[in-house]
């Protein structure tokens, strides 16, 4: 009896879908509450974790476990809006601020002579929110961005304009680039892209998990008093942060594309009806259940997969045993996916 047979080309299908999920913990739809760490807390140092990011987690830090959902951040290209890691001469400016602006200019435009640009307007200061790596799959989904913000002046939506202008993304060192418009699902409200003379509300970069907001059009809009003194604790992210909190409304799904292989396993009539099991055969070679002469019957339960060399790669069971004599054929479906 043969142990092994041979795929033949027509019993391998390659499938590719993308898949799509909130990028929250728990496939939770609408991050509606957030929580800080109170060890970030502490703004008056100007080396300190708390004066470059907020990390926001989906439960309370005493619990076992919460998860960085996403990081929120505030630069400046002078460096204003925080304070200066020395008061030495030739130092003035350089601080957090100036720290996280450069890092998000490097990693768009692969230089720090390039300044973000909104929609012609270009401002000194940026916020940022920079998804946890391990929220997303391989990017943010485009037309999912669905975030409320709430200030002084109200509450506005937020999104990105990938449904609006279909196939217009520009393409940085980052991957693909939307603007974050007004609006809902990926479709902008109206015909601007933001305030007439603060520009547009920033850039949307779903390839690496980033979105990148001109603060003096977003401030503008609902209301936050953004503090640009030089070597001052602003806190200018903190207040960002409050504005998202504040709303309880952030929706923003991520999707990965998977690759699926099928493998159409035929079993013939005259095969694998009897068992391998030693304990089934006598040490003369007959059968040691003399039902089995006549009527042999086994039932299968595993299919294994092997390369070349004979060496088992893989394993698929059945969801319950199969019958298998010379009266019945079977073809069963192998799914692998990566």
């Amino acid at each position: 009896m043969a142990t092994y047979n041979r795929y033949a080309q027509d019993d391998i299908v390659i499938s590719t879908d993308r898949v799509s999920t909130s990028t929250w913990s728990n496939n939770t739809n609408n991050l509606n509450t957030a929580h800080t760490a109170s060890s970030q807390a502490n703004f008056s140092s100007a080396t300190s974790s708390g004066a470059f990011r907020i990390d926001v987690f989906n439960l309370p830090t005493s619990s076992t476990s919460e998860e960085v959902q996403y990081s929120v951040l505030y630069g400046n290209r002078v460096g204003s809006g925080s304070l200066d890691f020395t008061n030495d001469t030739g130092s003035f400016g350089f601080s957090a601020a100036r720290d996280v602006y450069s890092q998000y200019r490097n990693l768009v435009f692969g230089t720090e002579l390039t300044d973000f640009t909104f929609d012609t307007v270009t401002p000194n200061d940026i916020f940022v929110i920079n998804v946890n790596r391990s929220r997303y799959k391989q990017n943010l989904k485009p037309g999912t961005l669905n975030l409320k913000l709430t200030g002084a002046n109200g509450e506005f939506i937020l999104t990105d304009d990938s449904i609006t202008k279909t196939g217009s993304a520009v393409i940085t060192n980052i991957g693909r680039q939307f603007n974050i418009v007004s609006g809902s699902n990926g479709i902008m409200d109206g015909s601007t892209l933001g305030q007439t003379n603060s520009g547009s509300y920033g850039l949307f970069y779903p390839d690496a998990g980033v979105l990148l907001f001109n603060a003096a059009a977003v401030s503008h809009s609902i209301g936050i008093v953004v503090d640009k003194g030089s070597n001052t604790n602003g806190k200018n992210h903190e207040k960002f942060y409050n504005a998202i909190s504040q709303s309880g409304h952030f929706i923003l799904d991520s999707e990965e594309k998977i690759t699926s292989q099928y493998y159409f396993t035929r079993v013939k009539n005259q095969e694998f009806n009897y068992t391998t099991n030693s304990s089934f055969i006598e040490s003369d070679g007959t059968l040691s259940f003399s039902s089995m002469n006549d009527n042999p019957r086994t039932y299968i339960t595993t299919i294994g997969l092997y390369n070349d060399e004979n060496e088992l790669v893989a394993v698929a069971k059945m969801s319950q045993p199969l019958a298998k004599d010379f009266t019945k054929e079977a073809l069963i479906k192998v799914k692998l996916d990566y």
